[in-house]
């Protein structure tokens, strides 16, 4: 028996067309979807990889390692130290006084095919040699062409006679959260190697005057320091400089230095062999909301004058108390966004500083400075006497701190310039040992600068709540391994 027809009523049969046509629009545009993911997302990275490994380096450095001569000292009864200084002792009277050579690891990139080579400071600091293997297995030495600590890069250069492959610096302000990158280098001694990931934060700060780091979930572990962040263009965005982690591997916190802010550097030294920053000479912080209610101003925007130094500002006629709202025809977000201005603004060049004075807006004409100088100035006119030398050791952050004196260097074979504080003890419930560290450990920096003493962790400690942050990012070395380590600060 055939099914009975039943004839449609005039109001369905629009109902049923428009049912088809919706369809018919889900399923174009489901395919359109599919096509668009297909082209977005390449099947592999191998073609891209192909493409840039050329460009991409092995660094090794050597350094000549002098063996203590005379007395070694006696450490006390019951030093959490006996034990590993008289085995240290004993190694050293077996094998002689000797020399030794210290060996390290890092990567980097040519960025021009007469030889120039990008790393971080802290791969090639301190080296006698420094040693470029590039990926068709050639090797060449390498000569310093200029540093800058405060960004943790360093220039390199070799002598060819034939183009080297290269690669360009790309815009790191257009890398946005959620793109794809892919980290190169030679992570752990293994070699030449890829990681991928993606852009996980952008504009991230460690402490430092100058960060702008692009936060990655690429694999980065030791060795990768200095080597590219790659966008899917093949051009550079940033630079493998640090990770956060527990145990010093790779849990996918890292972070490369932008490479807007590392092409700045690179073409400096490149032309003077230093860096050369604007100064204009004053100290700042950020408004607070009591603090924009006090000097009856709308906004948090902007930096605050707490101190007008001797230099380009106080020629220009700024005072304390005086908020600079625009730099250079720039609005001012905060002090950090005004400090980046200033340094990437040519020495020497008069600009144009809005500040917000009593109520009113004033404009000042100020002829920059030069920040490295004025540093320099600093420190030389400013020693510390001796009879109001720092304290030999501090309990802070659940870390027992103490000079390094030739005795721990010693004990711990470290070479006799090496500055720094040592960790003599870690409480077990603090926050700093569930971080990794140990007694034995040496702090070279604090807050991304050099610490000789237990002064300058304090001053680099009031800088750091000075500035707001909620933490202290420390540089820590073990048995010539450096590590950044993250520890809170008390409220």
């Amino acid at each position: 028996m055939q099914p009975k027809a039943v004839a449609l009523s005039k109001e369905m049969k629009p109902l049923i067309q428009m049912r088809g046509l919706w369809l018919g629009f889900l399923a174009t545009a489901l395919i359109l979807a599919q096509v668009i993911m297909a082209n977005a997302r390449p099947e592999s990275l191998a073609p891209l990889a192909e493409k840039i490994s050329p460009s991409v380096v092995n660094i090794t450095t050597s350094t000549v390692v002098e063996r203590p001569t005379g007395p070694q000292g006696i450490v006390p009864e019951g030093s959490p130290f006996e034990d590993f200084f008289n085995n240290r002792r004993n190694n050293d009277e077996g094998n002689g006084q000797r020399p030794r050579r210290s060996s390290a690891l890092g990567s980097g990139f040519v960025i021009s095919e007469d030889g120039y080579i990008v790393t971080n400071n802290h791969v090639i600091e301190g080296a006698d040699e420094i040693l470029i293997e590039f990926f068709s297995g050639e090797e060449l030495p390498a000569k310093v062409i200029g540093t800058d600590p405060n960004t943790d890069i360093a220039l390199l250069k070799v002598e060819t006679d034939v183009p080297l492959p290269f690669v360009p610096f790309g815009n790191s302000d257009g890398a946005r959260v959620g793109d794809w990158v892919i980290a190169m280098g030679n992570p752990l001694g293994q070699g030449f190697s890829v990681s991928a990931g993606i852009v996980s934060a952008r504009n991230r700060a460690l402490s430092g005057t100058y960060d702008d780091y692009i936060q990655t979930d690429a694999a980065i572990n030791r060795g990768n320091s200095g080597g590219p962040l790659f966008n899917m263009d093949g051009e550079v965005v940033g630079v493998n400089t640090a990770i956060l982690s527990p145990n010093g591997g790779s849990i996918g916190i890292g972070f490369s230095m932008a490479s807007n802010v590392v092409s700045r550097v690179v073409d400096q030294l490149r032309e003077f062999g230093e860096t050369r920053r604007g100064w204009l000479g004053v100290r700042i912080q950020d408004l607070t909301d009591d603090l924009a209610e006090g000097f009856g101003l709308d906004s948090t925007d902007g930096a605050l004058v707490n101190s007008v130094q001797e230099g380009p500002s106080k020629d220009g006629g700024m005072l304390d108390g005086d908020v600079i709202v625009n730099f250079a025809g720039k609005p001012v977000k905060d002090t950090r966004g005004l400090v980046r201005s200033v340094a990437n603004s040519p020495v020497g060049e008069t600009v144009r500083v809005i500040v917000l004075r009593e109520g009113k807006s004033v404009t000042l004409k100020i002829t920059l400075g030069r920040r490295e100088e004025a540093e320099k100035t600093v420190q030389t006119a400013a020693p510390v006497p001796e009879e109001e030398a720092a304290p030999e050791t501090k309990m802070l952050l659940g870390l027992t701190l103490s000079v390094l004196t030739d005795e721990f260097r010693r004990g711990l074979g470290l070479e006799a310039n090496q500055t720094g504080l040592v960790i003599t003890e870690v409480d077990e419930a603090s926050e700093a040992f569930e971080k990794g560290l140990r007694a034995g450990d040496v702090i070279t920096e604090a807050g991304q600068e050099k610490i000789e003493g237990i002064a300058d962790l304090d001053a680099r400690l009031a800088e750091v709540k000075d500035a707001g942050r909620k933490s202290l990012l420390l540089l820590v070395r073990r048995g010539g391994d450096p590590r950044f380590v993250a520890l809170s600060l008390a409220d």
